[in-house]
């Protein structure tokens, strides 16, 4: 029994500090790339994209197509084999192989496959832009996560000191020295305290819930994550982001200005593929055919060829003869369209047949489908150059303004931070003051909000800061680092 006790005990251990493994940045985006729906839906796009170029590819071989045939004719028609009409019941068997290529189509069928070729190439493109927005997504939950646990920290502590406050303040009125209002208006400044402790751990639950829609985890399952401290996190310098530096990188490196470009080109391909469609075509073509027959019952054995005089003659009567003839037959099988059919193997092989032959087909007028196809596609490039020179200028714009951002960010840190040193000095006074008697409650716990609203505030300011710097990270093309 103790020993069941000690190995469920063991148990209970190991699967709690199973389900506490933590996950880091790295491995949250990981995840994200493999599981993550709009990555997976966009990488199902580019396997689409695959498939039309290989079928475009394959397009420019010769065809090859074999088909057969059984039918049984009844009644009175056409033999398969001789095309004599005769009255009987025919199993037909037939076959034939095809063959065609297209010799010369002014490239139409090269400029396609190009097309294809490079929409396919866009479309993995694409599915890096999504991963790269999942992945700064999952960066910015991944942050969001860290501010809030911080805030819960600032306000643990918050109550602690709280606590403290009112344990010595206590003392102080039971002894006679303070009266209870001092008291008691820490117990309510210590159930403020309370309630937004419990209002930033909740904050924690939900962006933990944000991060797992993200990670595509069910809700239920255990998760939490690597907490580095904010000021461990690496971060270029600034002056090495210069805007029109990162620009420069990210216009040739970004998945999205290469998905425009590749737009483009495969746009261009076919524009030329559509002006094909205005010109003669040569193919070339050929087949093989063969057919047999078998008969329900065989009816040639034998086929009249006509009679011959037998030397006897018949009394009509009044004094009138007529010679009696034999009718003479022959076999059936050496008789042209009487014949009785020989094997399925000699039938094939006696009916067999071939043809070859060289197309051309024209267009001369098709209600301007093909020179409507070659217009739309022109549209079409212009289209695509339109939307790859609003998404430069669009990237130009977020650069700069990221950059501006950044460098504002890291001024209001920087003030934060003084406003911190300030307001914990002044409560450092104020606490003093407090003990000697010199200052009311009231004015303390000022004091003390005072200290926990910049300190919070301090808190966003950095976070704003880092995020900023990764965002210009991102922009030049070194991922997400945490």
């Amino acid at each position: 029994m103790k020993r069941s006790i000690q190995l469920a005990f063991a148990l209970l251990i190991f699967s709690t500090s199973f389900g506490q493994d933590k996950w880091d940045i790295r491995r949250c985006v990981d995840h994200a790339l493999t599981n993550n729906i709009s990555v997976r839906q966009t990488d199902l796009q580019s396997r689409f994209s695959e498939l039309s170029y290989k079928q475009n590819k394959g397009g420019q071989l010769p065809s090859l197509n074999f088909g057969s045939s059984v039918g049984y004719r009844l009644g009175r028609s056409d033999n398969p084999t001789t095309g004599v009409l005769e009255d009987n019941n025919f199993l037909n068997v037939g076959m034939q192989l095809q063959s065609s290529v297209s010799l010369f189509n002014w490239f139409s069928q090269k400029n396609t496959i190009e097309a294809s070729r490079l929409s396919w190439e866009a479309d993995k493109e694409q599915t890096k832009k999504i991963q790269n927005d999942i992945a700064l997504n999952v960066a910015v939950a991944y942050l969001q996560i860290l501010l809030a646990r911080e805030q819960a920290n600032l306000s643990n502590v918050q109550v602690d000191q709280t606590k403290a406050q009112l344990e010595n303040t206590r003392k102080r009125v039971d002894a006679g020295v303070l009266p209870e209002l001092n008291a008691a208006e820490l117990e309510a400044q210590l159930a403020r305290d309370s309630s937004s402790l419990v209002t930033a751990e909740a904050s924690v639950q939900q962006f933990l819930l944000q991060m797992k829609a993200l990670l595509n985890l069910d809700a239920g399952a255990s998760f939490d994550i690597v907490t580095p401290p904010v000021s461990l996190i690496p971060l270029e310098a600034l002056a090495d982001l210069q805007p029109d530096a990162v620009y420069g990188i990210a216009i040739s490196t970004l998945p999205q200005q290469k998905v425009n470009e590749l737009r483009i080109q495969s746009a261009k391909k076919t524009v030329a593929a559509a002006k094909a469609g205005l010109y003669p075509t040569i193919s070339a073509f050929g087949s093989l055919s063969t057919n047999a027959i078998s008969f329900k019952k065989a009816i040639y054995d034998q086929v009249l060829n006509g009679y011959s005089p037998s030397g006897a003659r018949a009394n009509a009567g009044g004094g009138t003869f007529y010679p009696i003839e034999i009718p003479n037959y022959v076999d059936g099988s050496n008789v042209v369209g009487y014949y009785k059919p020989g094997s399925i193997t000699r039938q094939f092989n006696s009916n067999f047949g071939q043809s070859i032959g060289i197309g051309l087909n024209v267009p001369i007028f098709n209600g301007r489908i093909a020179r409507t196809a070659w217009d739309r596609s022109k549209l079409t490039v212009q289209q695509f150059e339109l939307q790859k020179e609003q998404g430069d200028m669009q990237l130009k714009q977020d650069i700069y303004k990221a950059y501006t951002d950044a460098t504002a960010a890291l001024q209001k840190f920087n003030a934060d931070k003084k406003s911190v040193q300030a307001a914990e000095k002044a409560y450092d006074f104020a606490s003093k003051r407090y003990e000697l008697n010199l200052l009311s409650t009231y004015d303390l716990i000022i004091s003390q909000n005072n200290v926990q609203r910049t300190r919070i505030q301090a808190l966003y300011s950095q976070y704003d800061y880092v995020f900023k710097m990764k965002l210009l990270e991102f922009y030049k093309g070194q991922g997400i680092k945490l």
